[in-house]
């Protein structure tokens, strides 16, 4: 495993880089410049491979919404109803916006502290670790989630939203698991029962339109709750989503830990190396 230096970038982002390279930035407020359509940032993009291809996306054309590799659900209903995914369909959006309130960086570790405010009240406080370093031709980012409120707050059943890594779309992909293949229907947004069963992870292999092949995987946690998955193919999605399965509540009082390994490599699917990844964040 080969160490980075972190730095913090103008007041707005956490960035490590190795050497001249970006490694990963998290995005702490939203650039000015942005074509997100929500006003929350708290998500990590760039992710890029070991030898500096970007495999995440931001804001691309079809879902405006999307941001790198995020976490947030379209529906929420506690103290205020409130939608941070950013959909839009079934709960307010509108002065609904995740705000961080304290970073730092220390080597590879970048440690947010931030606030999900509906109407500028808040409804879960977050804290996000995430350690990432260099595994051969894979990069590797672990990361920890520990969501808290201070009363009841539902998360209704629904077929996505979550956990999410949105991958860049140009080139041609297929979906990877421990199986083989995946050639499964895709799921359909509003059915729940559509998502794909459980897996220790789901990948995307590209080959770019230059030819250059990478890949980009999330590994779940046994001690997540129990998730099925999203991953809309047709738009380079992976989302291990916890309210598929059923309705879930973050309880007052009781944090709810989410923790997510994703990989991003060179060349071809690194099988072998994603299964024992898998086994060793397990334990």
């Amino acid at each position: 495993m080969i160490p980075f230096v972190m730095a913090l970038l103008l007041q707005d982002a956490v960035s490590v880089t190795a050497g001249d390279k970006e490694v990963v930035r998290y995005q702490l407020k939203k650039p000015a410049d942005s074509k997100l359509a929500v006003d929350s940032a708290c998500y990590f993009h760039p992710l890029t491979t070991p030898s500096g291809v970007v495999v995440t996306d931001v804001a691309p054309a079809d879902h405006k919404h999307h941001r790198g590799i995020f976490l947030a659900w379209f529906e929420m209903h506690g103290k205020k109803d409130a939608d941070f995914w950013g959909w839009g369909q079934f709960a307010p959006v509108k002065d609904r916006v995740i705000v961080n309130t304290s970073a730092k960086a220390q080597g590879e570790t970048i440690e947010a502290v931030n606030e999900w405010r509906a109407e500028g009240e808040t409804l879960v406080g977050e804290r996000v670790a995430a350690v990432v370093k260099t595994d051969g031709k894979a990069r590797v980012l672990d990361l920890t989630y520990t969501l808290t409120a201070d009363a009841d707050v539902k998360l209704p059943q629904r077929a996505f939203s979550g956990f999410c890594a949105r991958l860049r779309k140009d080139g041609k992909a297929t979906v990877e698991s421990p199986e083989g293949e995946v050639k499964l229907p895709a799921p359909h947004h509003l059915k729940p029962e559509s998502d794909w069963p459980v897996q220790p992870w789901y990948a995307y292999q590209i080959t770019l339109p230059e030819g250059t092949s990478v890949g980009c995987a999330v590994i779940d946690h046994p001690k997540n709750p129990k998730s099925r998955w999203h991953n809309a193919a047709s738009i380079r999605m992976i989302n291990p989503c916890i309210v598929a399965p059923g309705d879930f509540t973050l309880k007052a009082g009781e944090p709810l830990v989410l923790r997510y390994r994703v990989v991003a490599w060179d060349g071809a699917l690194p099988r072998e190396q994603l299964d024992a990844l898998a086994k060793a964040w397990s334990n």
